[in-house]
């Protein structure tokens, strides 16, 4: 265990192993949602059940790859929000098929591979002033709690108001109140591993209230159908008339790309910056390997068709229960094996609960979202808010996640307002010229969204 620095970062395995645990729990939603994301009902012509395997596995074995590699406290899970864009822009808008679209996953994963391995990483690093990577975290943080809140069901969709004020007669959402509360109460007396006990009442209570169904089995067997996305990415495809060579797939291979790369710092930026230990995992060598293994993931990830494998924001709750060092992906990772057989029993958790017909509420993790979206936000202390220079920038990134549903436009307004700023103040030599070039191309990737 002397690899994995525990004296050195003030921590135990007990807590390393409970802080995994916990980090799947808030995260195991992700396996039930993205396969049906991915096949839209069988519309986009991927198998529901071989995403689920595909984003068990890729959780898997790029989180312990992680754990092995990194040492850092960081899961892994497919990137929903990136595989919607995937689907309505490659799939749907291209009319490519999903075959090619996970050949483009592919291509994308291999060149931020080779980003990572060139001199850009670092200068991406340094350029980023302290106050927006603190930023980054309090947005991070903020943008999880908002999950939370409508996962609960404490706030629902409004058509006039974006969001609005939810209805707590719902039993799905006075049970993620009652989790809140545990959870809440825990932390209060400063018990360690609340949040896990919190998420663990919680289902106890749901079942006893019959909110959450219990399963009818609780084995689930992999079938021949089961790995049916598996090495079909049609990577040769791409570059035909059809794929690479049309403008728009062009864009969004740069789209992805800087999407990939950028939320997984701002991941690594935020949560790394809220441990209290003030453990650096930006370091050269640490950030290198933690971006190594991000990139592997979406290789895998279009291999096996689960789409972009990332950095997980989640991976804050298990930060939050105390985890530093690599064990708590490790722990998630053997745990994402286990949910490929027991899938029944880890619905109970992460399956959620139809309210509507098609609208879920995950009242068991919905608490632990908000909390850890706590521990995170904090860092918002750490910004100096009388210099409006650092100030509006941080308040933008801050404000665009939660608002935008995204980390990656945050950062992006960040990074360009900070450079606006720093320009028209006549203090161009303050700014580094890395952070010029990605402003710049922030603005172009925003502009293309636009199309």
């Amino acid at each position: 265990m002397s690899y994995f620095k525990l004296k050195e970062r003030n921590t135990n395995v007990k807590t390393e192993i409970v802080a995994g645990i916990g980090t799947f729990m808030a995260i195991a939603y992700i396996h039930f949602i993205n396969p049906a994301i991915l096949s839209q009902g069988g519309a986009t012509g991927i198998s529901f059940e071989s995403i689920f395997i595909a984003s068990c596995l890729g959780m898997g074995l790029t989180s312990i790859a992680m754990g092995l590699i990194a040492n850092a406290p960081f899961t892994l899970a497919s990137g929903m929000g990136i595989n919607a864009a995937i689907v309505a822009s490659l799939i749907y808008g291209l009319g490519l098929s999903w075959q090619k679209a996970m050949g483009i996953v592919v291509i994308e994963g291999i060149l931020v591979t080779i980003l990572v391995l060139t001199r850009l990483r670092d200068a991406i690093s340094k350029a980023i002033p302290p106050g927006l990577k603190y930023a980054m975290g309090a947005g991070i943080g903020l943008f999880l709690c908002f999950i939370g809140v409508q996962e609960a069901g404490f706030v629902k969709i409004d058509p006039y108001t974006g969001v609005s004020f939810g209805d707590l007669s719902q039993p799905s959402t006075l049970l993620a109140l009652f989790g809140l509360a545990v959870t809440i109460a825990f932390l209060v007396f400063k018990i360690r591993g609340a949040i896990l006990y919190g998420i663990f009442l919680t289902a106890c209570a749901g079942i006893i209230f019959k909110i959450i169904p219990l399963p009818e089995v609780f084995l689930s067997i992999p079938t021949k159908e089961s790995f049916s996305t598996f090495f079909k990415a049609d990577i040769a495809g791409v570059f035909t008339s059809q794929g690479m060579l049309s403008f728009l797939a062009i864009g969004t291979v740069f789209l992805l790309l800087m999407r990939d790369l950028f939320e997984t710092l701002g991941v690594v930026f935020g949560i790394g910056g809220s441990v209290r230990e003030n453990l650096d995992f930006t370091t050269k060598t640490t950030l290198k390997r933690i971006l190594l293994v991000d990139s592997a993931g979406s290789i895998l990830g279009g291999l096996s068709g689960a789409g972009p494998i990332t950095t997980a924001p989640e991976s804050s709750v298990g930060v939050a229960l105390g985890g530093r060092t690599g064990i708590v992906p490790i722990t998630c990772g053997i745990m994402a094996f286990l949910c490929i057989f027991f899938s029944p029993i880890f619905a109970i958790v992460g399956g959620g609960v139809e309210v509507e017909e098609g609208i879920y509420r995950y009242p068991v993790t919905a608490p632990a979202l908000i909390v850890a979206g706590f521990f995170i936000t904090r860092l918002v202390t750490k910004i100096d808010f009388s210099d409006p220079e650092i100030a509006i920038p941080s308040f933008l990134t801050i404000a665009i996640m939660p608002f935008s549903y995204g980390i990656f436009y945050g950062i992006g307004f960040g990074f360009i307002s900070y450079t606006f700023i720093k320009l028209i103040r006549g203090k161009v030599k303050e700014l580094h010229p890395a952070m010029i070039v990605i402003s710049v191309l922030f603005v172009v990737a925003f502009l293309a969204l636009r199309r």
